[in-house]
């Protein structure tokens, strides 16, 4: 099939006298899911030097099956990476709906094959025949014609777990859940709280901390806060990386605070998160929708708590479901990139 042509990209920020970013601003995003993906799928309107360190603790569906199977680490979020870095070409759209293909049994059987992802069969046949992770997800790219690459935020699978203090006959309990998926709708039952990972030490990735040290920008989020967009911060190689690098940090905050994690937070209660479990960390810029804050005045001193400034821009589809808008986010990217 014809690849249709390069996909026409937003124009870049010019280089400013002194700044070392010039006209293809090299940029890591780091996040998981479908978060990740809206951040990449603007990210790559926007620079070819583009990098997406993903988690690895996906227990659930497809990729927990092949983790729990093949002991091998969960491919779902790399494949949707992957998938997000495909162009709007009859080969890059083509590739992406393979990639993201699921199979289904007939007759409402669950057979061997159903609901797995063929991205995440692809990804990981290319782990058994080449015995590297980062080598495989290379290729996959290669196939795909990916505008970036894909790294693991580890090289070993992990474990997200936390505690969710919850009222039972008229008493507080603080129960311990461990596992992605379960972790994911825990505000359910209570509040979540100290979350970690097991290993707690695990090694992660160096061709992600090489990349996040030669970086011009890191973004972080948007995705479930606290499956997603902290375990980044949990890692405690990838927290030092992340604190160290001489890039400038980008926050990018959901479209909605009341997910079935984060329950009852407000957007301020979501920066305290990252404060709490990454001290250290200090962000240039903080980018959200008007929409999530109910005080600006107030979410601008959190902001300036953390080394930055707010940034407020329409980012969601138009819709009003809590869902970025790729156009519309690398437009305000573009922004951020130009302004700094």
């Amino acid at each position: 099939m014809p690849v249709s042509g390069p996909l026409p990209l937003i124009p870049p920020a010019a280089r400013r006298p002194g700044e070392g970013q010039g006209a293809n601003p090299s940029v890591v995003a780091l996040g998981g899911g479908h978060g990740l993906s809206a951040s990449l799928s603007a990210l790559r309107l926007l620079t070819q030097e583009l990098t997406a360190i993903v988690t690895v603790a996906d227990d659930g569906g497809s990729s927990g099956r092949l983790r729990r199977e093949l002991g091998v680490l969960p491919p779902g979020d790399l494949r949707m990476a992957l998938a997000a870095l495909c162009d709007d070409t009859d080969w890059g759209r083509t590739w992406r709906d393979v990639m993201q293909h699921r199979f289904s049994s007939r007759n409402g059987e669950e057979g061997s094959l159903h609901d797995h992802a063929m991205g995440n069969l692809l990804i990981v046949t290319l782990w058994e025949l080449l015995g590297d992770p980062v080598a495989g997800l290379q290729w996959a790219g290669a196939l795909l014609g990916a505008r970036g690459r894909v790294l693991p935020m580890a090289s070993v699978p992990l474990t997200i777990e936390g505690d969710v203090l919850s009222e039972a006959g008229g008493s507080l309990r603080v129960t311990t859940v461990s596992g992605q998926a379960k972790l994911a709708v825990a505000a359910d039952t209570g509040n979540v709280s100290n979350v970690r990972l097991v290993p707690g030490d695990a090694p992660a990735c160096k061709d992600a901390l090489e990349a996040v040290e030669l970086a011009d920008w890191v973004i972080l989020g948007p995705g479930s806060w606290y499956t997603s967009v902290l375990p980044h911060l949990l890692l405690p190689e990838l927290r030092d990386a992340l604190c160290r690098t001489s890039a400038r940090r980008c926050l990018t905050m959901n479209l909605s605070n009341d997910t079935r994690e984060t329950l009852g937070m407000s957007a301020i209660d979501h920066l305290s998160v990252i404060s709490r479990y990454a001290p250290d960390l200090t962000v240039d810029v903080v980018l959200v929708d008007p929409s999530v804050v109910a005080d600006r005045k107030e979410f601008e001193t959190a902001v300036a708590g953390m080394g930055g400034r707010a940034v407020f821009g329409r980012v969601g589809v138009s819709t009003g479901k809590p869902v970025h808008d790729p156009l519309r986010l690398a437009t305000s990217y573009n922004d951020m990139f130009a302004e700094i």
